[in-house]
């Protein structure tokens, strides 16, 4: 019998040869240098500069917003709260009711002259049918024709006309008149609120308003009369054709006779007389059909700061003498170009519109001590002139 073979080997298995090739987590790694640090400090740094260039603007814009977002929402309702104590309404209606109030006394002018239609505004001061407005809305005419804001149509004749201060009075026959009643200029403060009302550019019972600006604006015209003109400055709107009409404050009482502006067309800027003033003129040309001032016969000027060192007189002290008539008082008394006045009367002057205004004031054949300062040749000297004072005469200064 066969003997089947014997499957099973007795024969040692070969010796597993070890592979050559080391893992790579088997690698050895090399240290940090202190050149790679500072490597990685430079990139932190710019990373840390994009980002304030880049983010900080976005993020600090956010919170501004948010802060002014919030100031804003806080004012509104402030605004809110505030408008029950205070409202809005009542200044609107106040307007309002001026208009009502002084609208009837107003007037709008028309004049014809050989150069054409002139236009202008007046304002009713008295039931007797008397008008104020200005000298160069009436200037060459006898008569003008007048519209009432109810309507009527009429005649005025001119009573008197001032063109030193511009200011002229009308009087018309009609009836049922209602005058405005006069305020006090010089108890108007800056900053106060004024209406003007007038006709400007023919468009009649127009109102307007604003503040008042500034007062005792001198010296802005170089008109002949300027040395005794005196401006209320105010931002309400005032345009050609309101001339002559009235400036009101709060009560509707006439603080001043709107008269001038600066350029062809408002500009932001208007000038009123001031009642005070007008009031008084306006009672003159009532009462005589002119104004009566007296007369010096000088130029006068403020005192330049070099005339003010060669005579030992402190900064804006006296008023100058830039120039002395022919056969005037001034002259007769022995004043000279030059000479800087120091007291009039015995009050102290530094302004010429003011001294101007306290000459005119004087009363007429009078006998005044003018107290002046004039260089002489071994050094400035103080005199005492007396002064006749006469009536000013037409077209002097």
């Amino acid at each position: 019998m066969f003997e089947e073979p014997n499957t099973t080997s007795n024969e040692a298995s070969p010796p597993v040869v070890a592979s050559s090739v080391q893992s790579p987590s088997t690698e050895t790694q090399e240290p940090v240098t202190q050149q790679d640090l500072s490597r990685l400090r430079k990139l932190l740094w710019i990373f840390a500069l994009l980002f304030v260039v880049l983010i900080t603007p976005s993020v600090i814009g956010n919170i501004q917003y948010s802060i002014t977002a919030a100031k804003e929402r806080a004012k509104i309702e402030v605004a809110k709260e505030n408008q029950h104590d205070f409202n809005l309404s009542h200044f609107s209606t106040a307007g309002r009711l001026l208009a009502q109030q002084v609208g009837p006394s107003v007037v709008n002018i028309r004049t014809h002259r050989k150069r054409g239609l002139g236009q202008g505004s007046g304002v009713i001061v008295d039931a007797q049918g008397y008008i104020v407005t200005n000298h160069h809305v009436i200037e060459g005419v006898r008569s003008a024709e007048i519209l009432l804001s109810d309507g009527r149509k009429g005649t005025a004749s001119v009573i008197g006309s001032d063109p030193l201060v511009d200011i002229a009075v009308l009087k018309t026959e009609l009836e049922g008149l209602y005058p405005a009643d006069w305020g006090d200029s010089d108890e108007l403060n800056v900053g106060e609120i004024v209406w003007a009302i007038g006709s400007p550019f023919g468009l009649k019972e127009s109102i307007t308003f604003g503040i008042l600006s500034a007062k005792e604006r001198r010296g802005i015209t170089r008109h002949r009369g300027a040395v005794y003109q005196e401006y209320l400055q105010t931002d309400a709107a005032v345009n050609p054709g309101n001339s002559g009409g009235p400036l009101i404050d709060v009560n509707g009482r006439i603080v001043g006779i709107n008269t001038a502006i600066i350029g062809d067309t408002f500009q932001g800027i208007s000038f009123a007389i001031p009642s005070t003033i007008a009031r008084e003129i306006y009672m003159q040309l009532r009462d005589n059909g002119s104004v009566q001032r007296g007369y010096l016969g000088v130029q006068p000027s403020k005192t330049t700061d070099k005339v003010a060192r060669e005579l030992g007189l402190e900064r804006n002290e006296g008023v100058l003498v830039l120039d002395v008539e022919p056969d005037t008082p001034a002259k007769q008394a022995g004043l000279e170009v030059g000479d800087v006045i120091l007291k009039w009367d015995g009050t102290e002057f530094a302004d010429p519109t003011l001294m101007s205004r306290g000459i005119a004031a004087t009363t007429i054949g009078s006998t005044v001590p003018v107290e002046i300062i004039r260089a002489g040749r071994n050094g400035p000297v103080k005199l005492t002139l007396t002064v006749k004072v006469s009536s000013r005469p037409p077209d002097s200064l």
